[in-house]
This record gives structure tokens, C-alpha cells and sequence, in this order.
């Protein structure tokens, strides 16, 4: 079934149907429609699959996935266009310019996590690209939302194709076949990838595996301790830029943990387990692998459970050594274990002699110590006094470095990952004298003037450089011309009063 979905949008990609802008912005606009049309049925699924709250939909992936769509729209004639670049003395009188081009049929594997967002955003992308995509939900994902994500992307979409997959075999068949496969993220990206052999034109990938690190100097304000309560317990914990464990001074540890129980209690009453904004795990085997990780661990705060409903309490863990199991394994859940470090130093060092992670977050009022995290360690996006924001700017590319993976997407970064960026270069018919010192027979005086043809400084012709040329001129025009007058006038009036 897989293999028949790629292959129909594959057919579609090599009719040209889906280059058309007016197609294009036709499948964009009929996917917003869809997503303000089943808003309620997509939150009502969600809550039933795993008992996130309904306000929370709409707040962590459709609101998101609507201004996406609209800047696709905004934009797209604009991405798609030509974009000239500079000429060289033997170009000038040439068209040089890079062109945007779909790169072919985009392979999307969705992530259970964050569904609708993990798997329709990166869809925006591709079919502004003018890429046929293929959507993947993951087999994790419980039977409400796969009705609704199947049958509606179905109706509303042409040219695509939609599914459902959990193989690692089959995912890695799928990736062989695609032009552009875009993993969401998973744990099982390793085994597909080493499947499919990498013979990929184009890969997207965030690896949920990677450390997310989080580094806090201050605890005294309770918005620090709200945003990072919200950020880590939002979900279940299951957030692949939830901040994994804390960083902090150990004379501050208390502390935190106070801040956080405080604001537990705020936010989900004295009973999480009773609170409509509280969701579940997935399912049975991740709940029994987070638990499995607080083996030999007493919890500071939190740590009850309830196998029959998936659930577990909102978890703190002090005092964790840094290469303890639950420091080397992905937690993706609602266990937060604190690590006590003795300075900036000995944090920054802890950070950057590790994997490079997916998202690092810095607390701090203090502009130097802001200063030398952002310079002294890398991550594929960082947040000052807050955490996951960044992830909402679709003006901000969405990726990671190194482990923590490949790519990069959101507004006009998904567009040009789905696109080739064809150099393109038109040659006039004119202007030969230039072309002839290259041309044979060779001697000193024509090398000498293709060396300094070639040393010429590249000149910007772009339209913005074209129309600040054209005004400067007749701005410099009506000087002169005022000059003149000026001083014409002035030798009037000389000649008059002699």
C-alpha cells in the first residue's frame, strides 16, 4: 500500500502537474480550509489518543500549522521567483540568475508526538516546493487521528498520498524510493536510514535521541520557573525540545525543585493525575521504559504511577551523576533529573564535550553569561529565558547539528530544502570582442586580459541595486540641474546691480 502511494505521487510529479504556482497555492489554501474546518474533530481525537487537552491542540500545532500555510501563500510567488546574482565583467550583458526547482517526490514520515504539526508542516513546505509529497502517520499514533488524517488529507489534497507506518523495513523501502525523505522524529530513524543506504537526494531529520540541555544560573523569578514547568511537562514530557534534564549550582537545588512543585501545583492542581490539561504516554511499552529509567532513583518530587492509564506524576530527580542511565537515554517523558555543576565553566564544558544537542536554553539576567554560553557551545537552536519559542518563529529554521540531526524547516527553510537551486546562466549572442582572448590562438597579451577579465569584482545587478542606481542618478540629475539654475540667477543679479 506504501509503496503504491509513492509511486502515484511519483506519476503526478512527472506529469509537471504540481509546478503550477496556481496549483500550488490552490493544495495550500485547501489544507488551511481543512484544518479550520476539523479543528474540533482533530483536538477531540487527541484527547481521546492521548488525553491532551483540547485548549493545548490549537496552541502547540494548529495555530502554528494556519500561519505557516498563510506565509506559504503570502509568499510563494516571491520564493519561487528567479533570484538574480552578481555578473562578472564577462557576464554583464548576460542573464545570471539561481532558479528555484522541485527536487521530486518528498517522503514525509510523521511523529506521534505532535501529529498534526510534525507531519503537515514540513507537507506546507513541499507542496510550495511544487514536491508531490507522501505523508506517513507513525503507527503509534491511535486509531481517532489516523481517521481523520487519512481521510481528509485524501479528500482535500490531489496529487499526494497519505498512510500509515511503523516497519523499519518497510520505512526503509520507502526512503530507497523517494527523492526527499523527511523523517519526523523517532526512534527508530537509525535502522530505516542505514536500510535505505543513504542514497538520498535531500534529507530532513530531527533525532529525538540527542541530549537537549538546559542551563540555569538563577531561580528567584517565578516566570523562570513557569516557562520551564510548562516547557517540560506540556505533552507528558513528550516533546523532542523539552529540556531533558537541568543545569544548575548545587547551592540552587532546592530551590529548584520548590519552584517547580510550586508551580505544579498551580498548574495542575494537587492531583495531576485528575487534571483535564495533564495528557498520558503514548503507550505501554513507553510508559514501562520510562519507568524503567527511575530504577534506583527516589524522586525529589513526584514519581507516582498508574500502568492502567499510562500515567505517570510530573518527576524530579536530584543529584543525578552525569553518566547515569537516565543521563545517556532519550527520557521523552515527565521525568526531569538535575544535574549540579560548580560554575558557567564547568557548565559550558559539560554541554560541549557531549553530542551537540537539538535546542540548548539559557536562564539569566546576566548579559555575560549569555554572552559566553551562546559563543562556547552549539545546538541546533538556542532560547534565552524560555524554551521551545523558537520552534514558532517559522522565520527561524527548525534542525539540528550533527546527532541531533540533518536539515532544516519552517517557512521559507522548508521550501528551499524541498527545492534545487538551479544555476542558471543565459549568454548573450552580442558583445563577442569580450569572449575573444579565450578563444585560441593563445599568446601573453590575451592571457593578460582574461586574467583581468576574470579578477573583476562581481557587480550586484539585482532589481534593488538596478532601481538605488536609477534614483541616485536622478537625484545626482536634479542637483546639477539646481546648481545651474542657481547659479545662473546668481550671475543675474551681479549683471543687474552693476
Amino acid at each position: 500500500m506504501e509503496m503504491q502511494v509513492v509511486q502515484r505521487a511519483r506519476e503526478t510529479f512527472l506529469t509537471g502537474r504540481s509546478r503550477p504556482l496556481e496549483f500550488r497555492v490552490q493544495q495550500l489554501k485547501s489544507l488551511q480550509r481543512m484544518i479550520t474546518d476539523r479543528q474540533g474533530e482533530i483536538a477531540t481525537a487527541l484527547k481521546q489518543d492521548i488525553n491532551r487537552s483540547q485548549y493545548d491542540t490549537p496552541l502547540l500545532e494548529l495555530i502554528g500549522l494556519e500561519n505557516e500555510i498563510s506565509l506559504a501563500v503570502s509568499k510563494l510567488a516571491q520564493w519561487a521567483a528567479p533570484r538574480p546574482v552578481e555578473k562578472s565583467l564577462l557576464t554583464i550583458s548576460d542573464q545570471v540568475y539561481i532558479q528555484p526547482e522541485p527536487l521530486g517526490v518528498v517522503l514525509i514520515i510523521g511523529a506521534w508526538n505532535y501529529p498534526w504539526a510534525l507531519t503537515l508542516q514540513p507537507l506546507v513546505g513541499a507542496i510550495a516546493a511544487g514536491t508531490p509529497p507522501c505523508s506517513f502517520f507513525p503507527l503509534f499514533l491511535f486509531f481517532h487521528s489516523c481517521v481523520i488524517f487519512s481521510v481528509t488529507l485524501d479528500c482535500k489534497l490531489r496529487g499526494t498520498g497519505t498512510g500509515r507506518t511503523g516497519s523499519t523495513t518497510r520505512t526503509g523501502d520507502l526512503m530507497r524510493i523517494a527523492d526527499t525523505p523527511l523523517p519526523g522524529c523517532s526512534l527508530i530513524l537509525a535502522s530505516p536510514m542505514r536500510g535505505a543506504g543513504m542514497s538520498c537526494t535531500g534529507l530532513i531529520e530531527t533525532e529525538t535521541f540527542s541530549r537537549y540541555l538546559f542551563y540555569l544560573c538563577d531561580f528567584g523569578l517565578c516566570v523562570h520557573r513557569r516557562r520551564i514547568t510548562w516547557g517540560k511537562f506540556v505533552n507528558c514530557g513528550q516533546t523532542c525540545i523539552a529540556p531533558d534534564y537541568i543545569l544548575c549550582e548545587s547551592s540552587i537545588q532546592n530551590r529548584v525543585v520548590e519552584g517547580i512543585r510550586q508551580t505544579l501545583l498551580e498548574f495542575y492542581g494537587p492531583d495531576p493525575k485528575s487534571s483535564p490539561d495533564y495528557g498520558r504516554i503514548i503507550n505501554q511499552r513507553h510508559f514501562n521504559r520510562v519507568m524503567a529509567l527511575l530504577d534506583g532513583y527516589t524522586a525529589a518530587l513526584g514519581g507516582q504511577s498508574d500502568a492502567s492509564q499510562r500515567y505517570i506524576a510530573p518527576t524530579v530527580v536530584k543529584d543525578v551523576p552525569p553518566h547515569a542511565r537516565l543521563m545517556q537515554e532519550e527520557i521523552f517523558g515527565p521525568l526531569l533529573p538535575i544535574v549540579t555543576v560548580s560554575d558557567v565553566d564547568d557548565a559550558i564544558h559539560f554541554i560541549s564535550e557531549r553530542e551537540k544537542p537539538l535546542a540548548l536554553y539559557v536562564f539569566s539576567s546576566n548579559k555575560k553569561v549569555i554572552k559566553r554560553m551562546l559563543a562556547e557551545t552549539t545546538s541546533g537552536g538556542v532560547t534565552v529565558n524560555d524554551v521551545m519559542m523558537h520552534y514558532t518563529l517559522n522565520s527561524l529554521p527548525f534542525g539540528g547539528v550533527g546527532q541531533s540531526g540533518t536539515g532544516r524547516y519552517h517557512g521559507k527553510h522548508t521550501f528551499d530544502q524541498f527545492s534545487h537551486h538551479r544555476a542558471c546562466l543565459v549568454k548573450s549572442l552580442g558583445m563577442e570582442g569580450v569572449n575573444m582572448p579565450r578563444y585560441p590562438p593563445q599568446n601573453h597579451q590575451k592571457a593578460r586580459k582574461v586574467r583581468m577579465a576574470m579578477r573583476t569584482p562581481l557587480v550586484d545587478f539585482s532589481k534593488g541595486t538596478y532601481i538605488w542606481a536609477v534614483t541616485a542618478s536622478i537625484v545626482a540629475l536634479g542637483l546639477l540641474v539646481a546648481l545651474i539654475v542657481i547659479l545662473i540667477l546668481a550671475a543675474g543679479v551681479s549683471c543687474t546691480c552693476w
